[in-house]
């Protein structure tokens, strides 16, 4: 299972960004799809997912109406749409592999994860 992460940067409060998955063909088919964000000294969190099965998305309360999670099964990447960021926003995002058809938020549900992009909102 191949997941790249990429598209972090600096913003400032309010803007937007764009991250995106990287992997290939056969884990989009058949893998859930999470994004999940660690900032310094806190657990991992979940942030989004998305149904390998029916498309179907699931969003932490603290994203929910700012941040989108989409897939382009053609292109084979997933993406972290990224709006009205503020700096309790800042963290490593990881994008992240399940086997569960629904959209788990729990960390022990994915069993592959990429690398990390950072993301910090300045104030």
């Amino acid at each position: 299972v191949q997941l790249q992460a990429s598209g972090g940067g600096l913003v400032q409060a309010g803007g937007s960004l764009r991250l995106s998955c990287a992997t290939d063909e056969r884990t989009i088919g058949i893998y859930t799809m999470g994004w999940f964000r660690q900032a310094p000294g806190k657990e991992r969190d979940f942030v989004a997912g998305i149904s390998y099965r029916d498309g179907r998305t699931n969003y932490a309360d603290s994203v929910k109406g700012r941040f989108t999670i989409s897939r382009d099964k053609a292109n084979k990447e997933v993406y972290l749409k990224m709006n009205s960021l503020k700096p309790e926003d800042t963290a490593v995002y990881y994008c992240a592999a399940s086997p569960f058809h629904y959209t788990p938020t729990r960390v022990h549900a994915y069993d592959y994860w990429g690398q990390g992009t950072l993301v910090t909102v300045s104030s």
